[in-house]
């Protein structure tokens, strides 16, 4: 899958100084024809798997997660709607990936289109970022969990990993990342609630909403900590090499 990426991503880029013909238009005994090049159908097939990429090899999946189950931990419903979380899980996930992207593209793209590499070598160059970043990130249990599935043989290295296996288990290390992190986003709001709900009940307001109630404190309490620069300043952290 990395390999066919790279490979399309290069092919959809026109060399230097090139214009890419998007239409070509012909006329032949007064009827018009109109052709699209290779070039436009490897660019839409690239467009077309774009989503899958952000989703399978970045940190997408855990920034999103985190954020949503935030949201559920305060309270507040739908605020902040969809749109705004997966526009600030996308910037965020730019911000992380910043590094791997700028090394794709120094020492694969860069030199592709300068025509100083062939396009298998900058398969090659572009392929090891991508797979450091998902390696640093993947437990090892998860990855043994996959190829013991998959009846493979010990491997030796890290970087002999097929993707077949690691791109499986860098998704579950990631939602058991998430995952972890949420739980310790929710504790705090847990407690409030049950300190709000014991005191409506002690009170005799058992018909009352602890979520009514509870919902402001958290707000205050999420807010009075700087919540927001917590969790993104977490979330990018969890990043980090180890």
């Amino acid at each position: 899958m990395i390999r066919l990426f790279v490979l399309l991503m290069m092919a959809s880029m026109p060399a230097i100084g090139d214009v890419l013909p998007i239409v070509t238009v012909t006329e032949e005994q007064g009827a018009t024809q109109y052709s699209l090049t290779l070039q436009l159908l490897a660019l839409m097939t690239l467009l077309s798997l774009l989503p899958a990429m952000l989703l399978g090899l970045t940190s997408f999946v855990r920034i999103i997660i985190v954020l949503s189950l935030l949201r559920q931990a305060l309270g507040t419903m739908q605020t902040p709607p969809n749109q705004v979380l997966l526009g600030i899980a996308l910037f965020l996930t730019f911000f992380v990936m910043a590094p791997v992207f700028g090394e794709v593209y120094d020492t694969a793209i860069l030199p592709y289109l300068n025509e100083e590499i062939s396009v298998d070598a900058a398969i090659a160059a572009a392929e090891l970022p991508i797979r450091e970043f998902m390696l640093n990130q993947t437990r090892q249990e998860d990855i043994g969990m996959f190829v013991q599935i998959a009846g493979i043989e010990a491997i030796p290295a890290p970087e002999e990993v097929p993707f077949s296996i690691l791109a499986p288990a860098f998704i579950t290390s990631e939602l058991k990342s998430a995952f972890i992190i949420a739980f310790m986003i929710y504790i705090p709001f847990v407690v409030i609630d049950l300190i709000v709900a014991s005191v409506l009940m002690s009170m005799g307001m058992m018909m009352l909403s602890p979520m009514m109630i509870s919902m402001p404190f958290k707000l205050m309490l999420f807010v009075l900590v700087d919540g927001w620069t917590l969790v993104m300043g977490s979330l990018a952290s969890s990043f980090a090499i180890p």
